[in-house]
């Protein structure tokens, strides 16, 4: 529970400190720009802040990994057109940000008073609360990394952070070489950037790319 909010803190910090050209830019996740990204990161603290209250008394079914299914591609995603229509009805970057702030800290608030033995329901799972927000630092680090792919000099997410999600996907996928680091593993395993040839060499018949959704 603690590597949400300093997952999610750091990326509300990075949304923060973009710039009005930046929302213009392409972000890690293809065919979206940073303001549709931004845009996104509303829906999650909104689906956070709904979940959290949404207890349920039947049994767990699933954790912060499994949690995670493998897709095929990001544009599987029903809702990821309506978000890009979204995101450009806001007009102004600044209407984005205060919206994300906004639910952003709520959400912080929100997980911040949650009893983590609680459990609760979303999408046909039950997870008690401290496992779904351990799923969610997965969320909010890949979704840091696709925030500032293409901003030179913007602030990535936070170590600890990284390093859980490198252990999510190697309890799903397989481990990746060791001398890797975190990043990279993150982004080469979920189809966010090519592997190098030498890459692909140490990969070995690890097959890429995952979605995790």
């Amino acid at each position: 529970m603690d590597l949400f909010s300093l997952a999610l803190g750091a990326l509300l910090d990075a949304v923060g400190e973009l710039t009005d050209s930046d929302f213009e830019r392409p972000s890690g996740c293809a065919g979206w720009l940073v303001r549709d990204l931004v845009c996104h990161l509303v829906i999650d603290a909104q689906d956070v802040l709904i979940t959290l209250v949404t207890p349920t008394a039947d049994p767990v079914t699933h954790d912060a990994v499994t949690y995670w299914k493998v897709s095929g591609s990001p544009s599987d995603d029903p809702l990821a057109e309506l978000t890009v229509r979204l995101a450009a009805a806001y007009g102004e970057p600044w209407m984005l940000k205060h919206h994300v702030d906004d639910v952003g800290q709520a959400a912080l608030r929100a997980a911040q008073l949650a009893d983590p033995t609680l459990k609760v329901s979303t999408q046909d799972m039950v997870l008690c609360t401290s496992g779904y927000l351990g799923a969610y630092v997965w969320e909010w680090t890949l979704h840091h990394l696709d925030l500032v792919m293409h901003l030179p000099g913007a602030s990535g997410p936070p170590v600890a952070a990284l390093a859980r999600c490198r252990e999510v996907l190697e309890q799903i996928a397989g481990p990746f070489p060791s001398s890797w680091p975190d990043a990279d593993v993150l982004l080469v395993g979920t189809g966010r950037r090519a592997p190098t040839e030498a890459e692909r060499a140490e990969l070995g018949d690890l097959a890429i790319p995952f979605v995790l959704a």
